[in-house]
């Protein structure tokens, strides 16, 4: 139901205040089952994303999205819950990762689509980062299903990170690459050199498609760096506030040490005077 109201409301009003455009949408099959891997740049992808594509699309989302308190934590549950996303804990819990697995095979043998961004977050700075071994490479050799590449264009301009509300005038995009298959690797979905290289592939295909800066590193190890670099700027930019303050006080006190010594002189200077 939630669905079927987001294609009739959300998406007219995405397609009314932005304008998004879409390429390659011929090569989602209008039935049968595949695999939608896609960049992630924005919050915003999560809206964009399943509001253009013809069929729905089935995303594991982190669990954060569907048990947040308050009135934002519950608007956010039912909107992933009413297209269809799963939550999946990205705590590190011993097993949640074969759960998303089974999941998301469970979404495939329906012979629905499935969606999911191998870089396992958002991008802190839109480049493209490597795409994590596991959920993709594994679903996609399990079941065979075909793998579509999917780039996601200027959507962390609408919505940058850690900004709520949306910039207008933008016109983001969804550039879509043809399916890939690689049923030459089935029955290896435990080598984990052929997963590698399978999600290598893919991330190459959104590459090519995003025309994004590639950093071969994963997004959440950028996101710890850009953290530290940004604590440690903070540290300094403190430090030479500190700075200054003292500098400014010595300078203070320096003013009041000189003042003194005038007013001493030229007491001093009157006293002579008078004699």
């Amino acid at each position: 139901m939630f669905y079927r109201l987001m294609k009739l409301i959300v998406a007219p009003l995405l397609r009314l205040f932005f304008r998004p455009w879409t390429e390659g949408m011929e090569n989602i099959p209008d039935e049968g089952p595949a695999i939608i891997a896609s960049n992630h740049l924005s919050f915003s992808d999560s809206f964009f994303l399943p509001a253009l594509m013809k069929r729905r699309v089935t995303f594991i989302a982190k669990a954060e999205y569907f048990n947040t308190p308050g009135l934002k934590g519950r608007l956010t549950a039912a909107f992933f819950k009413g297209v269809g996303q799963l939550p999946v804990d990205r705590s590190g819990v011993r097993g949640a990762g074969e759960a998303a697995i089974r999941s998301a095979i469970a979404v495939i043998d329906r012979g629905e689509l499935f969606g999911v961004y191998p870089e396992g977050t958002r991008s802190p700075d839109g480049k493209l980062y490597r795409g994590k071994v596991g959920g993709l490479a594994r679903v996609a050799l399990q079941t065979g299903a075909p793998v579509i590449p999917v780039a996601m264009i200027d959507t962390e301009k609408v919505q940058p990170p850690g900004q709520v509300i949306p910039n207008f005038g933008i016109r983001p995009g969804i550039r879509i690459g043809r399916p890939m298959d690689f049923s030459r690797y089935q029955g290896m979905e435990n080598d984990r050199f052929i997963l590698r290289s399978v999600t290598d592939e893919v991330m190459y295909e959104i590459l090519r498609l995003s025309g994004q800066e590639y950093v071969d590193i994963y997004a959440t190890a950028a996101k710890r760096q850009i953290a530290e670099e940004k604590k440690r700027a903070d540290a300094e930019r403190r430090a030479e506030q500190r700075a200054e303050r003292a500098a400014e006080k010595e300078r203070l006190a320096a003013e009041k040490v000189a003042e003194a010594e005038r007013a001493a002189q030229a007491v001093q200077a009157a006293k002579g005077e008078d004699e």
